[in-house]
């Protein structure tokens, strides 16, 4: 089969894991809100562990520490940029400007995800889809997370699944550009990879951490518990690290 065919296959399946929140529409509204307390702290976790044990990890290995550093920052930066004009830019009814961020920041990484398959293509087939397997497992968890954070944000259940889907399907994309630009599709990594992780670790500690910390002011015990998944989400991205890369 024609290698653009696989590839569009693989990034494919992967899109769809952006529909991973239609679960929710089986469960209440008393649930839901429950769950998103945990689910918020278990998403803060992932965007830090895949920031720091994946993007920024690889970001090490294929160029200079120092540019992958600097790329990082800016990326930090960015990120801090966009999230003020949205904020210039809300109304109290509007849902929260961090949760464009996020989708903003998973576009990105999807992205780079497409473009990665792709090029895992080229080397044989079976690497490919071991490739896209390892990938949809890192990205199960997150879409879980940042599905959380969306309706957290005053999104609508809708809105929130087809954003969602929307952000993970820029995999397509990557796809796409790397199967056309094979031999160029790692230069665009090479940056993209450090950017996204730093839009990541902005996202988490200025956004998502403090949100915490402002849901469980003067309840020591439900402060306490967020810890949990919080740490979960960064060792379930440790593990993926350790047991497939």
């Amino acid at each position: 089969m024609n290698t653009l065919i696989w590839i569009l296959i693989a990034t494919l399946a992967n899109s769809l894991v952006g529909f991973i929140g239609v679960i929710s529409l089986w469960l209440s509204d008393r649930l839901m809100n429950k769950l998103l307390v945990l689910l918020m702290a278990f998403s803060a976790g992932t965007l830090l562990g895949g920031a720091f044990f994946h993007l920024l990890a690889e970001s090490v290995e294929k160029i200079e520490p120092f540019n992958a550093m600097a790329y990082t920052l800016i990326g930090f930066i960015a990120f801090f940029f966009i999230e003020g004009y949205f904020h210039w830019h809300r109304c109290s009814h509007c849902e929260h400007p961090f949760t464009y961020l996020m989708l903003i920041g998973d576009a990105i990484h999807n992205l780079i995800d497409g473009l990665v398959i792709a090029a895992s293509f080229f080397v044989s087939p079976a690497l490919g889809f071991i490739t896209a397997l390892m990938i949809i497992a890192h990205e199960v968890p997150q879409e879980m997370g940042l599905f959380a954070v969306l309706l957290y944000g005053k999104h609508k259940k809708p809105k929130a699944l087809l954003y969602s889907f929307l952000a993970q399907s820029t995999c397509i994309i990557g796809g796409i550009i790397g199967y056309f630009l094979s031999a160029r599709a790692e230069v665009f990594s090479h940056f993209l990879l450090p950017f996204a992780a730093g839009g990541f670790i902005y996202i988490a500690a200025s956004d998502l951490i403090p949100e915490m910390h402002r849901m469980h002011e003067g309840n020591m015990k439900r402060a306490l518990l967020s810890i949990i998944p919080f740490l979960i989400g960064i060792g379930l991205m440790l593990a993926i690290k350790l047991l497939f890369e």
